[in-house]
């Protein structure tokens, strides 16, 4: 998904700078409308998401649950790690609390990580501290603390939007009325 967005963004930015370059009135209004449809996508995305945030959350919820019981799995090192690191980072424990490992993995275990003192094997030692907290939790809280920077950042990309909407849309208008044939 991420390298189809990437390409996405390539691909308009390489028709808004050929554009430019050539004074070309058809790759102009053609960079014009995929700016214009892209920033109609991510509106409506984020309105759905506004709309359905419940579902949504729910959703992630049990997508992360189902996603631990992988943690185990030979060919799942880069999620072992992710969660190793997010639990030890941000002090928590599962998805909703450190009993979600004990569905996940089938026993009455949790990471190393999860303990409060890490060590080797401190996991498998119900007596144990375990971080109480869920990371969903603590991911929550942080997107809540950040909400006014990731609302900055929002609006920073959707003003550069406009203003490419808008340069294109002053160019096409100065090459029509220049009378500039197409110039390959």
């Amino acid at each position: 998904m991420v390298i189809a967005i990437g390409a996405i963004v390539m691909v308009t930015g390489f028709l808004g700078c050929l554009g430019a370059i050539k004074e070309n009135k058809c790759l102009l209004l053609s960079f014009f409308i995929v700016l214009l449809i892209i920033l109609l996508a991510e509106l409506i995305l984020l309105i759905l998401f506004f709309v359905y945030s419940d579902k949504v959350s729910e959703n992630a919820k049990q997508d992360l649950k189902d996603g631990l019981a992988l943690y185990n799995t030979d060919n799942n090192i880069g999620l072992r790690n992710a969660w190793n690191i997010i639990q030890a980072e941000w002090k928590c424990c599962g998805v909703t609390g450190y009993t979600d490992w004990h569905d996940a993995l089938k026993e009455k275990v949790v990471p190393d990580r999860c303990c409060q003192e890490h060590y080797q094997e401190c996991g498998r030692n119900s007596t144990n501290m375990f971080w109480t907290r869920g990371c969903y939790e603590k991911v929550e809280e942080w997107l809540e603390d950040n909400k006014h920077l990731l609302g900055t950042i929002g609006m920073c990309i959707l003003v550069v939007q406009l203003l490419g909407m808008a340069f294109s849309m002053t160019l096409f208008h100065q090459i029509h009325r220049s009378g500039k044939k197409y110039d390959a």
